[in-house]
């Protein structure tokens, strides 16, 4: 028997997952295994809710960006960046040399002009056996300016 946890999202955090045994014993018919875990992180990703937000109003230039840098025991490279859609975002992605290692900055750039909210997905393919691709969401969200309030208040005469 093989027991294989889908672990995505979970690097740097503690993992506990529970699968249901069913058996022919007719004393234990059932067996519940816990099983939990630390999970190795494979990269660092600011912000850490793997979200690129972008939020003002149209005619503004919003831009975002977020940083990735691959675990020194787990090192790779991002060899391909393309969006789901993007038609409202353009975006780039600079390779930035440290003397601890290798960091890339995912920089988006909000394209729509009118009013709306909208949503995208950003994936780098990476060289790495381990995880072959890294998802960022964006999320958009273009308002009018609030209604500037009037000089006169209301029920109120001179």
């Amino acid at each position: 028997m093989s027991i294989k946890v889908n672990t995505s999202g979970f690097g740097g955090k503690k993992l506990s997952k529970s699968a249901t045994v069913y058996t022919n014993d007719k004393m234990r018919q059932r067996i519940e295994l816990k099983i939990s875990g630390n999970v190795e992180k494979f990269a660092t990703i600011t912000p850490e809710s793997k979200s690129i937000k972008l939020s003002g109003l149209p005619g503004q230039e919003i831009v975002s960006s977020a940083i990735i840098i691959p675990e020194p025991k787990y090192p790779f490279k991002i060899l391909e960046t393309k969006a789901a859609k993007g038609d409202n975002i353009e975006f780039k992605l600079d390779t930035v040399k440290k003397d601890s290692g290798t960091e890339y900055v995912l920089t988006v750039k909000n394209l729509k002009k009118d009013k709306g909210r909208y949503f995208d997905t950003i994936s780098m393919k990476t060289d790495s056996v381990l995880q072959q691709e890294i998802k960022l969401s964006v999320y958009g969200n273009i308002s009018d300016p609030e209604p500037k309030p009037s000089a006169e208040q209301p029920g109120k005469k001179e």
